[in-house]
Parts: C-alpha cells; sequence; structure tokens
C-alpha cells in the first residue's frame, strides 16, 4: 500500500506539468532571453528580432519522456507594431501535441528620445493546436470500448492576450493565456474546456552595463479550472564583454499546492518544487544556453534532471541602444 501510495503523490505533484500540457507549458525558458514565448506583448518589444530555438529532454532513461521543442521569430513591425509566430512539438508518452502561434502586439512609447525606455505594450497571440493520442502501442487491452486502436486526433483554437511596461531597469508583464473555453474531445466528455491560466512577472536590473549586472525576477502562475499556483524565485547575472556578455542563472520553482503519503514513520506532505540552474553566452548576435532541472523531495519518478538548450540570433538590430541595464530589450 505504501508504494501505492507514493506513486499516487508522484501524479498529484505532477499535475501543475500535466494540465500545463495544453499548449506550451512553461519551463524555465523565458530566462534564456525568451519572454516572448510566455508573453505576447514582448513581440517587437526589443530593439533587435529574436529568433530562438529551444530542445528540452527529461528524464534521461525513461522510455517515452516528454520532450519539448520550440521555435519563435518576434521583431519589430513598423514604428509601433510587433509581431511574431511559435511553432511547438511536444510528446509525452502516448500524448502529443503540435501547435503555432501568430501574435501581434502594440507598443506605446512614452519617452522623450529614443534611447530613454519608457514602453507599455499590448499583444494577442492565436494559436491552433493539434492533440494526438497513440493507441497502437497500448497493448492487449481486453477489449476495452474507450480503446480503438489507433490514433485519435483532435484540433482547437485558442487566444493568449498580455500586457508589459518596460520602464528603464525595471519590467512587468500580465499574460492571460487559453482565454476562450473550447470544447475537446480527445479523452471524454469531462474533459474539462477551461485551459485559462495567469502569468505575472516582473524583474530589476541592478549595476552597471559596463561590469556586472544582477536581475532578480519573479513568475506566478495560477490555473483558472484547478486553482493550482505556483512561484518562480529567479536571480540571473551577466558579465559584461567585448563581445557580448556570460550569464548565469538559478531559479527556483515552488508549487503552493501538495499532498500527503504514507511513509514507515507516518503522514508526510510534500509540495512540487525544483531548481534549474542557467548558463549562457550573448557572441555578438547569437546566444547559446544550456538548461539543467532538478527535483527535489522524497517522492519524484527518477534521480535524473531535465535537460534543454536554447540557440538564438538576433536580426535588424537598431544602431542605438537603449539607455538602461534592459538585457531583453537591448
Amino acid at each position: 500500500m505504501g508504494f501505492r501510495i507514493r506513486i499516487l503523490i508522484v501524479f498529484c505533484l505532477a499535475s501543475i506539468y500535466t494540465y500545463s500540457q495544453e499548449g506550451i507549458p512553461v519551463y524555465s525558458d523565458y530566462l534564456s532571453d525568451n519572454y516572448y514565448l510566455i508573453h505576447p506583448s514582448m513581440a517587437g518589444a526589443a530593439n533587435c528580432a529574436k529568433i530562438r530555438l529551444t530542445a528540452r529532454k527529461q528524464w534521461f532513461g525513461q522510455e517515452d519522456a516528454p520532450s519539448l521543442q520550440t521555435l519563435s521569430f518576434n521583431g519589430r513591425v513598423g514604428e509601433r507594431s510587433g509581431a511574431g509566430i511559435i511553432l511547438f512539438n511536444d510528446k509525452n508518452g502516448y500524448h502529443s501535441q503540435k501547435g503555432l502561434k501568430l501574435t501581434y502586439a502594440h507598443h506605446i512609447m512614452f519617452s522623450r528620445d529614443e534611447i530613454d525606455l519608457n514602453q507599455l505594450s499590448f499583444g494577442i497571440s492565436g494559436g491552433v493546436i493539434q492533440n494526438q493520442l497513440d493507441e497502437t502501442k497500448f497493448g492487449p487491452t481486453n477489449n476495452d470500448p474507450l480503446i480503438f486502436g489507433g490514433v485519435q486526433n483532435d484540433t482547437y483554437f485558442n487566444l493568449d492576450v498580455g500586457a508589459s511596461y518596460n520602464y528603464l531597469d525595471f519590467y512587468a508583464h500580465a499574460t492571460v493565456q487559453g482565454l476562450i473555453e473550447t470544447r475537446r474531445d480527445l479523452y471524454s466528455d469531462y474533459e474539462s474546456d477551461n485551459l485559462r491560466k495567469f502569468l505575472l512577472s516582473a524583474g530589476y536590473v541592478f549595476g552597471k552595463r559596463e561590469s556586472f549586472t544582477w536581475e532578480p525576477s519573479i513568475l506566478f502562475q495560477i490555473f483558472d479550472q484547478t486553482k493550482e499556483k505556483s512561484i518562480d524565485l529567479n536571480m540571473k547575472g551577466y558579465k559584461n564583454m567585448d563581445f557580448g556578455s556570460l550569464w548565469a542563472a538559478l531559479s527556483y520553482r515552488r508549487s503552493f499546492d501538495g499532498a500527503q503519503y504514507i511513509t514507515s514513520s507516518g503522514v508526510q506532505s510534500q509540495k512540487l518544487q525544483y531548481f534549474t540552474p542557467i548558463v549562457g553566452i550573448n557572441f555578438n548576435n547569437f546566444m547559446f544556453a544550456y538548461t539543467y532541472t532538478q527535483v527535489t523531495g522524497d517522492v519524484k519518478f527518477d534521480t535524473g534532471g531535465y535537460h534543454q538548450i536554447t540557440l538564438g540570433v538576433n536580426l535588424f538590430c537598431k544602431k542605438e541602444r537603449y539607455d538602461c541595464n534592459c538585457p531583453a530589450i537591448n
């Protein structure tokens, strides 16, 4: 019984991952200079157009372990508009999803000149997502009427909306993902139509741009249907060089929701939490980052971590940078 309870707690703690599988899961990708991936209002907010490619693999050594690949591009269109596109492929065991998002953003600049940053942005993304359930590998099912033995597909549309404010060394973002309720029939009639998720983030950059800068930030998530909540506490440091910058980050995510399980010493409780160190380099207009995530606690699938590589390139950059410590914009 103790083993079964431990398995149950694993699934309870992983529920924040499972629910976030509808759409692009929110990991720590945004810390690799990729806030557009979670906030549509950041499309075209920077003084360069940005291409970002990420590849994530979880639980090495586990068959059909979760994996995620994303490709995004965003840039300025005219003086006050931005546009972007995101392609993603997410696989988790027999379940997978592929999607495309198109983004439009509008930027209002309150500065008196072109180098002082004081910008309010609004963005909207429309996305088409195809869910797929591969039942061909289920094996013997004893003629279960709910299992067809083939590949089932379900496609739906949804919207993300958000706003961002960038003022010198400070920034704040607010986004609603999965704004509209969508009928999905892939699993059962009891599957929730509410995919709505709220994201709030903010940060500030300290130090001198010519030497070393620190960037503490937070990200708060809440799922509308289940009321699950989590927070990311992040610290990022930059060492600016002639060729660009060397940087590193450490992120700590903790869920506000947990569950109890039984051990030989009695009833214990645990909440989802993990640490994510990131290292990266910006070389001229190119960017490379490596991310490693380690789940902590007594109950987890295995002792392995999650690995991610991010590649990026900046294009069509303005000759004059903003006069601020604002890496996501400059």
